[in-house]
């Protein structure tokens, strides 16, 4: 039973720089972990790939045959993809059964809004045994605009709806949000997508948009699904959480390590993906995730109230750290 994620997302909102990010954490971490490629645009990826579409078809290719444009074909070669799914149960067949698999998307988010093909796949790999769960990466600037914050929650209440899957909501570059100007609200009120009616003051007024604002946002309560996580992808404490939290979603976090026994279960001779690890079972499931800045008021004081301040910090640890590290070289 492999697990897994779908990194899916708007352009420019990180996802093969997190997808990096993750590849470089598992394996300080001694995770296994591979990364697939689907963006058949994104021939230059920054990370290892194990799998990538572009051994299928390009997107380069497409257009010219087809005089098709970008968009146009992109989804073509999505659709390709699922009419030749065999190749990639294929390519995912030589990995090992304990990997943790990466699936980096394109941008275009009307495959994952209102696109079948993308579903269909996921139904798919769930009939071979994967575990998956969808990281959406939404770029935390837009949380400086109301009208902009509005439209990433009601994109990606969408995406939830339509995916089916255990969805984990990203403000991603959240190191970065400090540029944009202060926030109308704490940070805790994005992120927690609390009481939407106080957003008015900050939207338009008197225009015929203003009233469809506001059904919005009640909609959006009413299904009362979308919260978010914030990601750093250069700060190792913000990669810890998240992978937690993904790894609490596809189940993964109830698996016991490979190295684990299974305490005379009878489970001795079953994959260890397939094991349950009873000891954390309840309490990781009912109990908060834990670390620093585990708090998102915490990753306020980091990254928006105190941010010079801390980084000034970090770059002294980071001196004392390497005078440690050649003192014991000597």
């Amino acid at each position: 039973m492999p697990f897994g994620e779908i990194v899916i997302g708007a352009p420019g909102a990180g996802k093969s720089t997190y997808a990096h990010g993750k590849y470089q954490l598992f394996s300080a971490l001694e995770r296994p972990i591979a990364i697939v490629n689907l963006d058949p645009a994104n021939e230059s990826v920054p990370y290892p790939c194990a799998i990538s579409i572009s051994s299928l078809i390009t997107l380069q290719d497409v257009m010219q045959e087809f005089g098709l444009g970008p968009n146009g074909a992109m989804l073509y070669c999505i659709e390709y993809l699922e009419a030749n799914f065999d190749w990639l149960v294929e390519e995912l067949g030589r990995l090992h059964p304990d990997t943790w698999v990466v699936f980096d998307l394109p941008g275009q988010v009307e495959l994952s809004t209102n696109h079948e093909s993308l579903k269909n796949m996921i139904v798919k790999l769930g009939k071979h045994d994967y575990r998956l769960a969808a990281v959406n990466l939404c770029d935390a600037h837009y949380i400086t605009d109301a009208a902009k914050y509005i439209s990433v929650l009601l994109l990606s209440l969408r995406t939830m709806l339509q995916l089916e899957l255990p969805h984990v909501n990203v403000l991603s570059k959240i190191d970065l949000l400090s540029q944009f100007g202060d926030l109308d609200f704490n940070l805790d009120y994005y992120t927690e997508v609390q009481d939407l009616s106080y957003l008015g003051n900050s939207l338009p007024q008197g225009t015929k948009f203003a009233a469809l604002n506001m059904r919005i946002c009640e909609l959006v309560q009413d299904f009362g699904l979308v919260g978010f996580e914030t990601l750093a992808v250069e700060d190792r404490e913000s990669m810890l959480k998240l992978m937690r939290v993904v790894d609490r979603a596809t189940g993964c976090v109830f698996v016991p390590s490979a190295s684990e026994e299974s305490h005379g279960t009878g489970q001795e001779k079953v994959p260890s993906t397939r094991r349950v690890n009873f000891d954390s079972l309840f309490t990781t499931a009912a109990g908060p995730i834990g670390g620093i800045r585990s708090d998102v008021k915490d990753v306020q004081e980091r990254w928006l109230d105190a941010k010079d301040t801390w980084d000034a910090h970090e770059v002294e640890q980071r001196k004392r750290e390497t005078q440690i590290l050649n003192q014991s070289r000597a």
